[in-house]
């Protein structure tokens, strides 16, 4: 799938099309880039009602593709690249959200994962389990 970006679109908007791809991870948008393997300071955090030319008037539209193998801080990079905006990865733990600064290096797809056997320890076993079935 594809995360379309464009002037129109609020954060909110990019943040609900990341979540439905990735139910356990969300992204936060940020007023500074953060150095690879550093968490983003809470008090930079960016609202989710303003829309991506608010926070980048230079912004070109455009689309990152996401796909299974595509690593956290390589989204991060994309974003960052390709449209002047900074952003990080956070995955479920529980009731809170955590960034995933240590874990940027796994793919979006194991993050997702990760986070989801967390919330449901048994039906991600049983999921898990279940996939490994039908690719024998």
């Amino acid at each position: 799938m594809n995360l379309l970006i464009n002037n129109s679109k609020t954060i909110a908007n990019i943040q609900d099309d990341f979540q439905s791809l990735f139910p356990y991870l969300k992204i936060e948008f940020f007023k500074a880039q953060h150095q690879s393997g550093e968490p983003s300071a809470k008090e930079h955090v960016i609202s989710g009602s303003l829309t991506l030319q608010e926070l980048n008037p230079s912004l070109v539209s455009g689309e990152i593709e996401v796909i299974s193998g595509l690593k956290v801080g390589e989204l991060e990079q994309l974003f960052a690249e390709k449209f002047g905006l900074s952003v990080q990865v956070f995955h479920k733990s529980g009731s809170v959200w955590l960034q995933t600064t240590r874990t940027d290096n796994w793919t979006l797809t194991e993050q997702n994962r990760h986070a989801e056997e967390k919330e449901h320890p048994i039906s991600a076993t049983i999921v898990d389990s279940m996939d490994r079935q039908e690719l024998e």
